[in-house]
């Protein structure tokens, strides 16, 4: 019996119900098996980074999709948690936003994160899925070589 490969696991820090229904939707179209796990605010978030920098949570997500505007923590708090943290400081974060300053791209940018503009539209978010699951094929292919 051969060991059958996990699916990549996508982690969604997002408080709009709509937005992770279209990403899903989107992740389904590209064909390729994941696991989504989804987060619905800051607490949460800093919750989960605290669980990986104590050691008591041993799976990590191959890519992080962030909202910057959150409840109870921003989206930036959580972006330099992560970083701190060594088990997630590696892993990509793409951090979606409607709005944000240029100092707030900037400082995603200097934490090693990727902002973009939420997507609009299905079709967006379908190009944005597409480029998820190559970021996890990716990460798949690097540790491979090890």
């Amino acid at each position: 019996m051969t060991d059958q490969p996990t699916p990549p696991t996508i982690l969604v820090i997002e408080d709009n119900s709509a937005d992770v229904v279209l990403l899903r939707l989107g992740l389904d179209l590209t064909g390729e098996e994941y696991q989504l796990d989804v987060i619905s605010d800051g607490e949460q978030a800093m919750r989960f980074v605290d669980e990986h920098r104590t050691g008591n949570r041993e799976e990590h997500p191959c890519v992080i999709l962030m909202d910057l505007h959150l409840p109870r923590y921003g989206g930036l708090e959580i972006l330099q948690a992560i970083r701190r943290t060594p088990p997630l400081a590696h892993i990509q974060v793409v951090v979606l936003t409607s709005l944000a300053s240029p100092s707030e791209e900037r400082e995603i940018r200097e934490l090693g994160g990727v902002c973009l503009l939420k997507p609009s539209d299905f079709t967006c978010y379908s190009k944005l899925a597409r480029e998820v699951m190559e970021i996890c094929k990716g990460m798949f292919a690097s540790t491979a070589e090890l």
